[in-house]
């Protein structure tokens, strides 16, 4: 059998879901309409069926997970979740993907004239994310990767996030299997983040389709999809791009990369920051202009997240750094256009960490 361990974005589209996962196929995708994504690859669901196998992984999980005999009992689902996460992270890498993901990494670094390139070390299951289920906020991410042992440590860490409490649960009550939605992970550029956010193509909470909703912060995105900052919250007309709501927010949190650990972190807010605003109309259109591009693109709604680079120049394009479909909140009534948006308990309900 050949193996295909790792694939560039840039190869990618949507027939490549079953090696690459639903997020990182779809940045492939989204590269091929011309959008701006970040550069990097992915290490395949080839790559994971191998490391199982060669570990003799694939009975010890199914055994473990036989145990749980009530998946609403949290308490022991979190207990199997963490023995299985534990075998993962300590069983070894394969050697033929060792040298494959180090030296696609330093073809990423030079590609990107960096010798040690920070990276976003992004889950990317084959059933993520689909029209028929979500995953949301079950997998990880882990920002900031730079180094080689580090990316290892964190490929692994992303491989037994299939295997989180959520996810578990989950696949019980849903009949689903983890065998199949095998974990592809996508190694990704940072992105030097001046703003970042979401953004969706009809209203997330009234499911209307006229309007389109921004939310944003500061810096790395993570403070607003975790749910621990309240972000600016922007309306945006659909037919005409006019702007009819901006709330600019007392934003005392920030996530931000710290070059001397490695690593994207939550901080406090400078005070000149807090009460400003993040975007100027110009950085709104385009994002909403993206965004619905890619809703154009699949024929449904989607939940797009967005940076704007530190060194971005008006009219250049916006970064697209994941997008999904929003199929949560589309299909509610209309009747519930009187619920007031909060954005913190949608990203703890909703938003992805993954």
């Amino acid at each position: 059998m050949e193996y295909h361990f790792i694939i560039w974005v840039k190869d990618l589209d949507d027939n490549s879901i079953p090696l690459a996962g639903s997020k990182v196929a779809r940045l492939g995708e989204l590269q091929k309409m011309n959008l701006k994504v970040p550069d990097g690859f992915v290490v395949s669901t080839d790559a994971f069926k191998l490391f199982l196998t060669s570990n003799g992984l694939e009975k010890i999980i199914d055994d473990k997970i036989e145990l749980i005999t009530n998946e609403d009992d949290l308490d022991q689902v979190k207990s199997i979740s963490n023995e299985i996460r534990n075998i993962i992270e300590k069983s070894e890498i394969p050697v033929e993907i060792r040298r494959e993901l180090k030296k696609a990494y330093n073809q990423l670094s030079f590609n990107c004239f960096d010798i040690n390139l920070p990276t976003a070390v992004r889950s990317s299951a084959t059933g993520e994310d689909s029209a028929e289920s979500s995953f949301a906020g079950q997998f990880d991410t882990y920002l900031g990767v730079t180094g080689k042992k580090q990316l290892v440590r964190a490929l692994r860490k992303c491989w037994s996030s299939l295997f989180t409490a959520r996810a578990l649960s989950y696949r019980l009550k849903n009949g689903l299997s983890h065998e199949d939605s095998p974990m592809a992970v996508g190694v990704l550029e940072l992105i030097h983040a001046r703003v970042s956010g979401v953004a969706f193509s009809i209203h997330p909470v009234t499911g209307s389709k006229d309007r389109m909703v921004i939310e944003g912060n500061w810096g790395w995105g993570e403070s607003v999809v975790q749910g621990i900052v309240t972000p600016d919250h922007i309306e945006v007309g659909k037919t005409d791009l006019r702007i009819l709501e901006h709330q600019i927010s007392n934003k005392k949190i920030v996530s931000a990369f710290d070059y001397s650990e490695g690593m994207v972190f939550e901080q406090k807010m400078p005070k000149l920051f807090r009460q400003a605003a993040i975007l100027n109309e110009e950085e709104i259109i385009t994002i909403c202009k993206t965004v619905m591009a890619i809703e154009k693109k699949y024929g449904y709604p989607v939940d797009v997240e967005w940076v704007v680079k530190k060194n971005r120049k008006k009219n250049d394009p916006i970064t697209i750094v994941q997008t999904r479909p929003e199929t949560v909140h589309s299909q509610e009534d209309e009747n519930h256009a009187s619920q007031k948006w909060d954005p913190v308990a949608y990203a703890k309900k909703y938003a992805f960490k993954g």
